[in-house]
């Protein structure tokens, strides 16, 4: 209207401006607010920007060194202000520690299908105190040695996600060990997630007693746990159990004939030449992808 004042976009102050950039997509955040202006393009750049990070669904299908380099480059603009992050298929053992070393602010961690091994976490553990949330699913290198250490060390840790494929755990004898793990260090847990691992009713009436605020627990697939509904309700009326009988993915698609499960998730050939620099990691950040379809991964309730 004529005599009101009006005031450009760029004129916002930066929190307000980081404030709304929140609310777009991690693409649009890298590839295209850069592009608007200077004063966004340093917005960008601030810390605020970035203290929740997920690039789980692009690095499913990226070449690791690009997937380093992207986090690398995300987690540094954060500053030490980063709350959450989400990156699958981590190989290095150098982008571990890079993540524990920026991690005094990190609450929820998802690490699936990453190669971690128990010494790695043990190292690291000690540096992720304040993980509420953690997601180790289909990291078949590690163990209850990796568990033991997140538990001693995440005293605040609510939901813990351990899910597995059927063909990691094929011709494994038990994963009792694990359960135990859980049960002696996480007492505080309230969501638990175990689908497909190899433990029988022993292990998870350890898990279930020991862990006096669960909620909710899956089991899908876990076939030697035999429980009485009954005993269930009367013994532990706040939990909710998910299985171990429920048909999913694996049981309707046939999953012991996949054949992507063993090939690369990675496209190597379509990122060739466009890595060389920041402006061109930004750029060939992601179109939508949804990897679950495709390899057959069970969705968590």
């Amino acid at each position: 209207m004529e005599g009101t004042d009006s005031r450009y976009w760029e004129d916002l102050l930066p929190d307000a401006l980081g404030l709304i950039f929140q609310n777009l997509s991690l693409q649009e955040t890298l590839t295209v607010i850069p592009r608007v202006c200077k004063s966004w393009k340093k917005v960008v750049m601030d810390p605020y920007c970035w203290q929740e990070i997920d690039i789980e669904e692009w690095s499913n299908r990226s070449e690791p060194v690009n997937v380093d380099r992207m986090l690398q480059m995300l987690i540094t603009r954060s500053s030490g202000s980063l709350q959450k992050l989400c990156v699958s298929g981590l190989q290095s053992e150098s982008s571990f520690n890079f993540i524990a070393e920026h991690a005094r602010s990190l609450q929820t961690l998802r690490l699936p299908r990453s190669e971690m091994c128990d010494s790695t976490m043990e190292k690291i553990a000690g540096k992720l105190s304040l993980l509420t949330f953690l997601d180790l699913s289909y990291c078949s290198k590690i163990g209850p040695r990796a568990l033991e250490a997140i538990g001693r060390n995440c005293k605040f840790l609510e939901r813990l996600r351990r899910n597995m494929h059927p063909l990691d755990v094929e011709g494994k004898l038990s994963q009792n060990d694990e359960a135990h793990a859980i049960a002696t260090t996480m007492p505080k847990l309230k969501h638990l997630e175990i689908a497909y691992h190899l433990v029988d009713t022993i292990g998870v009436l350890e898990m279930i007693t020991s862990c006096r605020e669960l909620k909710f627990l899956d089991l899908r697939g876990c076939w030697d746990v035999k429980f009485d509904e009954k005993y269930l309700k009367e013994k532990f009326p706040n939990l909710n159990v998910l299985g171990p009988h429920v048909v999913d993915q694996y049981e309707k698609n046939a999953w012991e004939d996949c054949s992507d499960y063993s090939d690369s998730l990675y496209d190597y050939e379509s990122s060739d030449g466009m890595w060389d620099d920041e402006e061109s990691l930004e750029l060939q950040f992601y179109v939508g992808y949804d990897e679950d379809s495709v390899y057959g991964w069970p969705p968590s309730p």
